[in-house]
């Protein structure tokens, strides 16, 4: 049975190309915070290591894990598949170790309606601006200027999720955007003081979406 000494699920979501990948990666070196490796039938990266960043599996192995009931959450974005499965997770939150997802608002949605007896922390994601969102996309590998239209036109579905989570940080600096995570995470398990405007966020989200 889940206990105070249990560890707390940390959700961490975005439009694509909003940061939160590397976000997570920073949070991962805090003292007791472990990544959550996700399934995914997409093909790697550059630099992208199988087992590390993520377990990449074909499609009829990916159905299998679906079958078998082993999935926490599972989505399909941008026509590839992602999941997250029960098992490691659990272990390490009975362990004590707070466990850090980087997963989408459909996965987010998942494990929220799960109802898990462990603390859940959720945060959105979101840039500056649509204009810094598009240069981001196109600096990254993603030369292909269909690829990143089909992206920008993502982010104005995805964006109106933010209301869904418990707090929404903008990634104008990554080491800034990592110490506002970093201090809320602190405050929710510690119950402490959260440094949190909402209704900054609330007119942010109209002018992402204007």
């Amino acid at each position: 049975m889940p206990s105070e000494k249990d560890g707390v699920m940390i959700i961490l979501s975005s439009p694509s190309g909003a940061g939160k990948t590397t976000l997570v990666n920073l949070l991962s070196k805090k003292d007791n915070f472990v990544t959550s490796i996700s399934h995914t039938t997409r093909n790697p990266r550059p630099g992208e290591e199988n087992n590390k960043d993520y377990f990449f599996v074909g499609g009829e192995e990916f159905k299998r894990l679906i079958k078998n009931e082993e999935f926490l959450e599972y989505a399909k974005v941008f026509s590839n598949l992602y999941g997250t499965t029960r098992t490691p997770v659990i272990d390490n939150l009975n362990k004590g170790k707070n466990v850090l997802f980087d997963i989408d608002w459909q996965g987010a949605d998942q494990i929220k309606n799960k109802k898990l007896d462990y603390k859940l922390i959720t945060f959105f994601i979101l840039p500056p601006s649509k204009q810094v969102l598009f240069k981001r996309l196109s600096n990254r590998d993603m030369k292909d200027k269909l690829i990143v239209e089909e992206r920008m036109k993502q982010f104005e579905r995805d964006v109106l999720h933010w209301i869904n989570y418990d707090y929404v940080v903008i990634n104008d600096d990554i080491i800034e955007c990592h110490k506002r995570i970093e201090n809320l995470i602190d405050a929710e398990i510690n119950n402490g003081y959260k440094d949190y405007d909402l209704n900054f966020i609330r007119d942010h989200v109209e002018k992402l979406t204007c």
